[in-house]
């Protein structure tokens, strides 16, 4: 396999999951899902994900064009707080510094200098593994010992071949 192919299946992966996770992470209720109205469990299932109240204005969006599909706003909240209380664990938030995601104000008041203190040991972990794998990475293109590539090498982009 040439380079070309190599940097070009790598390039199709890296966009086919890119893509892939951006739908898994905003999926819309399906019109079954909308129609049958469980709206405490949905709620639940978003509180779990830590998504804010404003969440709630996509389930209009989605159901909207379904007949016989009004979200219950006060069954969805009911479900979310539900949900908030398995999402705003202090481990929880640890595991979101950890992972580099930016920290959400959706978790209740009452704990939330516990969290916000696991949080941010979580997130001091993270940058300071994005630091080293930064430092000890090699230049981009192979680059020489001072950080720039000489003009006789085939790493130059001023390099031709002699023939």
């Amino acid at each position: 396999m040439t380079f070309l192919q190599t940097t070009l299946l790598t390039t199709v992966f890296g966009t086919a999951m890119i893509v892939l996770s951006g739908c898994a992470t905003t999926q819309a209720l399906s019109p079954q899902q909308c129609q049958a109205g469980n709206w405490q469990d949905i709620g639940y299932a978003d509180g779990l994900a830590g998504r804010s109240g404003a969440y709630f204005g996509r389930h209009i969006e989605n159901c909207s064009p379904v007949a016989n599909s009004a979200p219950n706003r006060e069954l969805w909240e009911q479900g979310r707080q539900q949900g908030l209380k398995q999402f705003c664990t202090e481990l929880n938030a640890y595991k979101l510094g950890r992972e580099g995601y930016a920290w959400q104000p959706v978790c209740p008041l009452e704990n939330i200098e516990k969290l916000e203190e696991a949080y941010n040991q979580g997130r001091y972990y993270y940058l300071r593994q994005r630091d080293m794998e930064y430092l000890s990475a090699p230049y981009p293109w192979g680059y020489g010992r001072y950080g720039y590539a000489s003009p006789y090498s085939w790493r130059s982009p001023l390099w031709r071949p002699g023939w």
